[in-house]
């Protein structure tokens, strides 16, 4: 829920070199392809409003699911106005330098870029006060409290988007990963390890009802969806650890 996402994150300069784990680019086993992404451009976001540089860790470790607390009965086709809208609260009367989503989903299926740097890199967004760094934030537009249906597609589209954006570090959707907290703000300290599902509800991270207990309560079913379109058997894989070379790359991001 972006009206309480109030605490801005340590910067990482964008004039860091992107980190592929070596020279080389990895190709891990069980990747998932990229989902389509309407782009910026495509929803007419004005760019003259947010801070020009964005920042980047070194690489994806999980992916926090939010809600945007916005109504559920809108026309789809008026999507790019809604984050027209959101963009101007979180820029101009947040004073935030961008949106803090990196992705947002509507309810017929259809993933948005929000915040800028490039969908295909680790943008450090301002989702998760105390562990934006290392994530990625996916935010459903609607409200989805106690008794309110989660669409379909929207479901698919954000187990579809989370098994891409982990599917780039070799990350398992239904396996556990270790995140620092570099905010006292959150649930944990600064400087306090904690255990998170790969794929996890701003609520593990922040003392906030978001995302709703309607989809809080779908996130098992989108990890073992996400870990379908990896390739992967959720039964095999569930609880599995992030692997030791990418406990590493993790820890390189915090």
């Amino acid at each position: 829920m972006w009206r309480a996402e109030a605490v801005p994150e340590p910067a990482i300069e964008s004039t860091r070199p992107f980190p592929a784990l070596g020279a080389t680019a990895v190709a891990f086993p069980h990747s998932a392809p990229r989902p389509a992404i309407v782009s910026r451009t495509q929803w007419r976001a004005d760019e003259t409003r947010r801070d020009p540089h964005a920042h980047y860790a070194e690489g994806v470790a999980a992916v926090f699911i939010h809600h945007t607390d916005t109504p559920n009965d809108y026309a789809c086709a008026d999507v790019p106005r809604t984050l027209r809208n959101l963009y101007t609260g979180q820029t101009r009367d947040q004073q935030w330098g961008d949106l803090g989503y990196n992705f947002l989903v509507d309810k017929c299926g259809t993933i948005y870029e929000g915040r800028a740097g490039g969908a295909d890199r680790p943008v450090i967004g301002s989702h998760t006060i105390g562990f934006n760094q290392g994530t990625a934030g996916i935010a459903a537009i609607g409200t989805f409290g106690r008794g309110t249906p989660v669409p379909a597609a929207m479901e698919h589209a954000i187990a579809a988007l989370a098994a891409w954006k982990l599917s780039l570090r070799g990350i398992d959707p239904t396996s556990k990963v270790r995140l620092t907290s570099t905010n006292d703000k959150s649930r944990y300290t600064k400087g306090t390890s904690a255990a998170f599902d790969a794929i996890s509800g701003h609520r593990d991270g922040y003392a906030t009802d978001c995302p709703g207990e309607a989809l809080f309560a779908r996130l098992p079913a989108i990890r073992a969806m996400a870990a379908g379109l990896q390739g992967r058997s959720p039964r095999a894989s569930s609880g599995a650890e992030l692997p030791t070379a990418l406990q590493s790359l993790h820890r390189g991001s915090q």
